[in-house]
């Protein structure tokens, strides 16, 4: 089946397709303000440059689209009729460099939490934004009563 727009109409199309600042990403950031949760957008610094980096409890969140990273689960990822192999081959890029990422990430000591584009739709978005409180507030209580251990004159450590 041959693309119902010509070559330059196709290009100005994809063109238009943003990185940053879609909907996904701000229903999310949206959500995290009104926890009272504090970020940063796209940190260069860091590996990927994750969409939302939560610094105080050292967690990254990217929100990924189901199409350009190949959510193959998902309904929102058909490989296009045209230019197949072309498609395939930059979607397995896509995977095998978000999971090089992610790993870095890792080994950095950062937690990583990835959202996909289909997990924000409206009948579960509701249940992926309380999923990721109850996400975040794990690695905060983690992270707290850690930093609480290794206090010397903690009542806490004594407790043990």
């Amino acid at each position: 089946m041959t693309d119902i727009f010509s070559k330059d109409k196709r290009r100005k199309i994809m063109s238009k397709i943003r990185a940053k600042n879609t909907k996904p990403e701000l229903i999310v950031r949206k959500y995290l303000f009104s926890k009272g949760y504090r970020y940063r957008l796209n940190v260069k610094s860091l590996p990927g440059s994750p969409d939302i980096v939560l610094k105080k409890i050292r967690t990254v969140i990217f929100i990924n689209g189901c199409f350009w990273h190949g959510h193959t689960p998902c309904n929102l990822y058909k490989v296009p009729k045209t230019n197949t192999e072309w498609w395939k081959e930059k979607i397995k890029r896509n995977k095998a460099r978000d999971y090089k990422k992610s790993m870095e990430l890792r080994q950095m000591g950062w937690h990583v939490i990835t959202i996909w584009e289909c997990q924000l739709r409206v009948h579960t978005r509701i249940q992926t934004l309380y999923a990721l409180d109850l996400a975040l507030s794990n690695i905060l209580l983690s992270t707290y009563s850690t930093s609480l251990e290794e206090m010397p004159h903690s009542n806490f450590s004594k407790q043990k």
